[in-house]
């Protein structure tokens, strides 16, 4: 077999295991939805991942040690990651493919080596500046932030399939999921997805040979690596077939690039000489780092330092930080949550209701595409006994939760539940407290026992509620002054009493433009014909209980004001961070 077909068939089998694993992210009963499968383990391969939350949080989860293998494949066969696992790189090399058909001139010239593939390297040291500022300035404002997530191939296409291609593949079949699936800010994920895909048609690998960090930290670490591709000078003719191919444009026919090399090995196979093998010593004139300057080099280091304090003089995580920006059950404090979520989007998928969504631009850069909650998409709130998110972080930045520590009963019963923020009523929206209208929609469903809302109840006089009494019966009153259409006041919260006597009111159970029935017990004392009686609403009208409510937002999702909701999740009193807090 070609060495070259083994490579398809592993990159075909890289894929197909990222789809899979995609799939199986879902959760639910069905036999290709979550079985404990090691839904995270290319996340875990990934070595910037592994550096980038090293440098930030100055810890990694045993998971992300799976990196050193990626490491070790890299020291001992170059980048054969990017050439034979990663899906992304999968996509693009079959989409250069694509647009591969063209003159032998033309793709030997798109296949030439570019000074501007240095630009991957200088965004990765860009990045890891960012990720090691704390670190390196000790001041606290200024700690590291964790952006590589933006750039780095593998979360961007977990992001990309799961948020973004997957929900609209199983749009219209239901597969995956029963209703469909909505992300907020799609357009821009998608976007930028289309674009690096599409990219290949100018060039080969584009986002590969321009773009890349975890490419550029591979092509360093790929220095030392020990099998290499290695030209033999008197057996070459020059004939430059070995390009035509070339997915790195790592210049086979001259000085090879190893930094740059994917390990495609397409150009063992277009060579027609044996001047080109796969071996083990290094060749004279090889070029073995990358095309770059120490100048550059110390210049991106400094921008990456100087963006992070930058970043926190927003006062995004401590004085000016945003209440609408209501994170997962279990994430850390905003700060120390910034230096290990890589933006990837698994959480997103877990999330059995759809609730947590990518946050967006409006959040500032550091928060782009990281978690949140937005109770007005999906099928409910954040579920009481759902831990999906914790139990899926690959990096630590939603910490496993138990369900009893989630509730907070059992051993953490002390601490009590989880917060994640507090609902507020905008009286001036609610049904009962601005219209008048009947409304405890949220009351009905909030989940917490006991409710975290309460009502105050009022009996309030409805307008044309003020009518002149003809007849009173026992369980009749024959009245006028209205011209409410019939049925208005018969859904069960109207009453009428005489004027000013709200205690003594009857529930109104029929309605005719004359005729009022009622319920209840018979009047003490009917009204006199020719006195007044009032209409009166029962008005159950919402309070919350801040000690109770742990913002889990389905009260949010199900309130029947569909606009602007007129009960709203803010983040105030979340468990995670104490400055916080609303009760003292």
């Amino acid at each position: 077999m070609r060495i070259t077909t083994t490579r398809r068939l592993s990159q075909l089998l890289f894929l197909v295991l990222f789809v899979w694993l995609c799939v199986v992210s879902t959760g639910g009963e069905a036999w290709f939805q979550r079985r404990g499968w090691p839904v995270n383990w290319l996340l875990q391969l990934d070595p910037l991942v592994a550096v980038g939350v090293g440098l930030a949080a100055g810890a990694l989860t045993v998971g992300l040690l799976w990196a050193l293998a990626t490491i070790l494949l890299t020291v001992l066969f170059g980048r054969v990651f990017c050439g034979w696992m990663c899906p992304f790189g999968t996509i693009h090399q079959f989409v250069g493919w694509l647009g591969r058909r063209r003159r032998l001139q033309d793709r030997l010239l798109a296949n030439r080596y570019r000074a501007r593939q240095s630009i991957k390297y200088y965004i990765l040291f860009g990045l890891l500046g960012v990720a090691a500022a704390g670190a390196l300035t000790g001041w606290a404002p200024q700690a590291g932030s964790l952006l590589t997530g933006l750039l780095d191939p593998i979360p961007l296409v977990y992001r990309s399939v799961e948020l973004v291609v997957l929900p609209i593949v199983d749009g219209h079949v239901h597969v995956l999921w029963t209703d469909s699936r909505l992300t907020d800010g799609a357009l821009l994920i998608g976007l930028i997805f289309t674009a690096a895909v599409l990219a290949n048609w100018y060039r080969p690998r584009f986002f590969c040979r321009y773009v890349c960090p975890l490419g550029a930290l591979l092509g360093i670490i790929s220095r030392v690596s020990i099998f290499r591709i290695a030209r033999t000078e008197s057996a070459c003719t020059s004939c430059g077939l070995c390009e035509r191919s070339c997915e790195g444009a790592c210049t086979p026919t001259e000085r090879v690039r190893s930094s740059e090399c994917v390990m495609c090995l397409n150009c063992l196979d277009d060579c027609r000489h044996d001047a080109l093998a796969y071996q083990v010593h290094k060749q004279p004139g090889e070029i073995t780092g990358p095309d770059v300057s120490r100048r550059g080099v110390l210049a991106s280091l400094a921008t990456g330092l100087a963006v992070a304090p930058l970043l926190r003089l927003t006062g995004r995580t401590t004085l000016n930080w945003s209440s609408d920006l209501i994170r997962p059950p279990g994430a850390l404090a905003e700060a120390d949550f910034l230096k290990r979520c890589i933006k990837c989007g698994r959480c997103m998928r877990a999330c059995p209701t759809n609730v947590l969504q990518p946050a967006g631009l409006d959040q500032g850069i550091e928060a782009l595409w990281t978690p949140a909650l937005n109770n007005r998409i999906g099928t409910s709130g954040c579920q009481l006994n759902c831990v999906a998110c914790n139990n899926i972080c690959p990096t630590g930045a939603l910490r496993p939760l138990s369900l009893d520590e989630k509730l907070g009963v059992g051993e953490f019963a002390e601490g009590g539940p989880v917060r994640l923020g507090t609902a507020f009523v905008d009286r001036g929206r609610c049904l009962p407290w601005a219209m008048g209208r009947p409304c405890i929609v949220c009351q009905e469903n909030c989940p917490v026992s006991p409710k975290a809302i309460g009502v105050a109840e009022e009996y309030a006089v409805v307008r044309d509620g003020v009518l002149t009494v003809h007849q009173a019966g026992d369980d009749e009153l024959m009245v006028s002054g209205s011209d409410v259409p019939a049925g208005t006041w018969t859904t069960g919260d109207y009453y009428v009493c005489p004027a000013g006597k709200p205690e003594q009111r009857r529930r109104i159970l029929r309605q005719s433009p004359d005729t009022l029935g009622l319920a209840g017990a018979a009047w003490a004392q009917p009204p006199e014909p020719g006195s007044m009686v009032e209409v009166r609403v029962q008005l159950l009208r919402p309070v919350i209980d801040p000690a109770r409510c742990i913002g889990c937002g389905v009260c949010e999702h199900e309130c029947p004001v569909s606009g602007r909701r007129a009960i709203r999740i803010t983040a105030e009193n979340e468990s995670r961070s104490r400055d916080r807090s609303l009760l003292i």
